[in-house]
């Protein structure tokens, strides 16, 4: 059973949220910054309680998620971010710089599905699919793709940020050295059927990828 989601897209917030706040919203991030604001999404967002109840795969149409902006939607119970990555985010994926700060830039470990076991961790190099829970914790990091230097912590450089104890990732989901997280953040099973779908929650016809395989959630 599938459920196609339809989400629509929300600023990145300038504060910290909890967990469950997190399940019903949606960021956006880009060159040009904007008011934060939260909207709601149990409605357009959730899967049917059927759908979460079997686990089978739910689906986005990637017409709705415009370059430079990131949504979330739930698989399993579990956050899933579906960003669409830019030209300019990609090559900062590939910056030697980053690479040298990160623990695992080459994601030796099993956190994802062999078929994304490359550079930008995903099939397609502009969609980015992780599942949106801290490898420590279980805390749902926040989406803070804009360097700052000074928030969410000194030095920014874009990513994602766990606000619970400062773990921090690229926009790979590849954790930095030298924080309590000791894994990248899960990739799920996901395929695209389509130019324009992406269905996450189910491999593509030549893999059998397990995701209760991987070392943490």
């Amino acid at each position: 059973m599938t459920d196609t989601v339809h989400a629509a897209i929300i600023h990145p917030s300038d504060e910290p949220t909890r967990r469950d706040f997190l399940y019903i919203a949606t960021a956006a991030f880009g060159a040009v910054g904007a008011a934060a604001s939260i909207v709601p999404m149990i409605s357009q967002m959730n899967p049917d309680a059927s759908t979460l109840a079997a686990g089978g795969p739910v689906e986005l149409d990637l017409t709705k998620v415009a370059p430079g902006q990131q949504v979330m939607v739930r698989w399993r119970t579990r956050p899933v971010f579906v960003t669409h990555r830019t030209p300019q985010a990609l090559e900062k994926l590939k910056d030697p710089a980053l690479l040298s700060l990160l623990a695992d830039p080459q994601s030796s470990e099993l956190q994802q599905p062999t078929y994304v076991e490359n550079w930008h961790r995903s099939i397609k190099p502009e969609f980015g699919v992780v599942i949106g829970i801290c490898t420590h914790l279980g805390c749902i990091p926040l989406f803070e793709p804009q360097p700052n230097p000074t928030s969410p912590a000194p030095n920014w450089p874009g990513g994602y940020f766990c606000p619970c104890h400062g773990s921090k990732y690229d926009l790979a989901g590849r954790v930095y050295q030298g924080v309590p997280a000791p894994y990248n953040l899960p990739v799920p099973p996901h395929h695209f059927p389509n130019d324009t779908m992406l269905s996450v929650g189910e491999n593509p016809p030549t893999s059998d990828f397990d995701f209760a395989s991987i070392k943490q959630m």
